[in-house]
């Protein structure tokens, strides 16, 4: 097939994977505007170069014109989590969408495989807009935890090293990390509580002084210079005290202060 021929294949490809990659971070933003935990720590994507997809080919016995109905994973999305819970909050968030349809799912979590792989896979059917018109495509959606993710990566650079033929000492060892892992994701699990609230509480903090920020901001505009400059020294001062209460109520301040001149602007 001419090189030509593989781009024009690809490139739709490519558009689904940046348009979902955009999509899932806005979940996330969304989540991190309103003060909330969000279930998805991390987005990333990729295109099967055209040496896999040859190589999956080859393997599986398909023929060049049916790689695209028979090979499901030509693009992919990884979602990376926290936690384990999470992994099926964003499972439901997927289900829940008008925007790609599910055909698939397979939980490698709790049907852990021999391995010791583990990893939530969807595949769904996206339509992208191209110059040809509209196209449903399929695209692999794999969602893990950090460590998860962690070994994931390490054993499939050891796979493509010795071509699928891992020497044993190694695939035990693998074994044991695996293992190690799933320990892992459990006791992260039973202090989830405690870790959600002081992350939503750093955000809620971070958002706080973001406005506060923006609002002696908007005041030097136009309100008296010496004024906003005691404004702006108070705030420094609670910042430095620490005190979450005293903040807050300063916040509210100042978003009075903001709207009266705004209010004043208007007439």
């Amino acid at each position: 097939m001419e090189i030509q021929l593989w781009r024009e294949i690809l490139d739709p490809y490519s558009l689904a994977v940046n348009e979902l990659i955009v999509k899932f971070n806005h979940i996330i933003e969304e989540y991190r505007r309103k003060g909330s935990y969000s279930p998805i720590e991390l987005v990333t994507g990729r295109v099967k170069t055209i040496s896999s997809i040859l190589e999956k080919a080859q393997k599986k016995n398909i023929a060049l014109d049916d790689i695209e109905e028979k090979i499901d994973d030509i693009a992919g999305i990884r979602i990376i989590c926290q936690f384990v819970e999470d992994i099926y909050k964003v499972v439901d968030i997927i289900r829940h969408r008008s925007d790609m349809t599910i055909k698939s799912e397979k939980d490698y979590i709790e049907k852990m495989k021999k391995s010791g792989y583990r990893s939530y896979h969807i595949i769904v059917y996206y339509d992208v807009e191209t110059l040809k018109g509209s196209k449903r495509l399929q695209v692999e959606i794999q969602i893990r935890t950090l460590a998860m993710n962690f070994w994931a990566t390490i054993e499939h650079s050891l796979q493509y090293k010795y071509k699928q033929n891992i020497p044993e000492h190694i695939r035990k060892r693998l074994s044991s990390a695996a293992e190690a892992i799933l320990i892992l994701d459990r006791e992260m699990s039973v202090v989830r509580d405690e870790i959600m609230d002081a992350q939503n509480s750093f955000t809620i903090k971070a958002n706080m002084v973001a406005d506060i920020l923006n609002n002696i901001q908007n005041l030097y505009k136009v309100a008296n210079k010496q004024e906003v400059i005691k404004i702006q020294d108070e705030f420094f001062r609670i910042y430095q005290d620490g005190d979450k209460e005293e903040l807050e109520k300063f916040s509210k301040n100042i978003d009075l202060i903001a709207q009266q001149y705004r209010a004043q602007s208007l007439h």
